[in-house]
């Protein structure tokens, strides 16, 4: 039994913070511009909640694959940012969607959370456990920013992204494929703590760490389905920062017009960041049906992943 992506959904909250915001700082919009590629993102109003994201982005994805949400066994949501400590995020967005009180579960793992989840909903229906699944990517890191500190306040947005894992009902269908891997020894590089609770980052290591895991396990996961960079239709990396982006995609040989880049508009959005570029390269109709999508995401932990799978096929 093989496994596609049916639709993908994509939601923004309503306040766009410029880079102007962060003159105070003493910095510019240049200087944000060269480092990281942002221009824009966008910020939760204290009015609005996560699940509020979350709901939007699963709607717009349930509608994208042909779905109900009464179709829908399993939900997955991926944040590290949720609206209370408990419940989590999923069961309340279940209810909202008006599924009848399937499983769900939140899970924590960082900027890689989205591929964490992928992995286990194709492995739900790849074992026969389920038909359906929604995999929700929703993180509201201005919650955790702190917005005195130059070197990250500029960098993090909220956003949600959401997909539809189905059966894609092929004969000669092709599997999706993932590794997953994580590293607890560099914890300090990357974290957030319950007493100051915001992120606090080693810019330098993580960028290195970064561009050199994802372009490894990119390339050990196209190896594992004895694919080239030239079999690749899309290639979405996790959003952190368009040098990181590029350097990956340069590393691989995936030529930038297969390369998808959504965070100059908005910004770091954590485990949220692939579906969201996945919607992005949706509706600027970058995607065909049976179209591979090579992602890999890197995050706080660390913890790391990369995966291909099938866009409707």
């Amino acid at each position: 039994m093989t496994v596609t992506i049916s639709g993908v959904g994509a939601a923004l909250p309503g306040t766009v913070i410029g880079n102007d915001h962060f003159a105070h700082l003493d910095t510019s919009h240049e200087w944000i511009v060269k480092r990281t590629g942002i221009h824009t993102r966008h910020w939760l109003s204290p009015d609005e909640s996560l699940a509020d994201l979350a709901e939007r982005a699963s709607r717009q994805a349930l509608a994208d694959s042909g779905r109900s949400a009464h179709e829908v066994d399993h939900v997955l949501v991926s944040t590290v940012t949720p609206d209370r400590i408990t419940p989590g995020v999923a069961p309340e967005l279940a209810a909202r969607l008006g599924a009848p009180g399937p499983p769900a579960v939140d899970l924590n793992a960082a900027c890689a959370g989205f591929l964490y989840a992928l992995d286990h909903a194709c492995a739900l229906i790849e074992s026969g456990r389920a038909r359906c699944v929604l995999v929700c990517a929703a993180e509201a890191l201005s919650r955790i920013t702190d917005v005195t500190d130059r070197s990250t306040a500029v960098l993090f947005g909220d956003a949600a992204g959401a997909v539809v894992v189905t059966r894609d009902g092929l004969e000669d269908g092709e599997r999706p494929h993932f590794l997953l891997g994580s590293d607890g020894g560099h914890t300090e590089l990357l974290y957030a703590d319950r007493e100051e609770r915001v992120l606090r980052m080693s810019g330098r290591e993580v960028y290195e760490f970064a561009v050199a895991t994802m372009a490894e396990q990119t390339r050990k996961v196209l190896g594992a389905r004895g694919l080239r960079p030239a079999d690749i239709a899309l290639f979405i990396g996790h959003q952190a920062n368009a040098r990181i982006l590029r350097a990956v995609a340069a590393e691989l040989g995936v030529p930038d017009d297969r390369t998808e880049i959504s965070v100059d508009t908005v910004g770091n959005t954590s485990s949220a960041s692939i579906p969201f570029a996945l919607r992005q390269a949706r509706d600027a109709g970058r995607l065909r049906p049976r179209d591979r999508i090579v992602m890999a995401a890197f995050g706080a932990g660390f913890v790391w992943g990369a995966g291909v799978v099938r866009w409707k096929a």
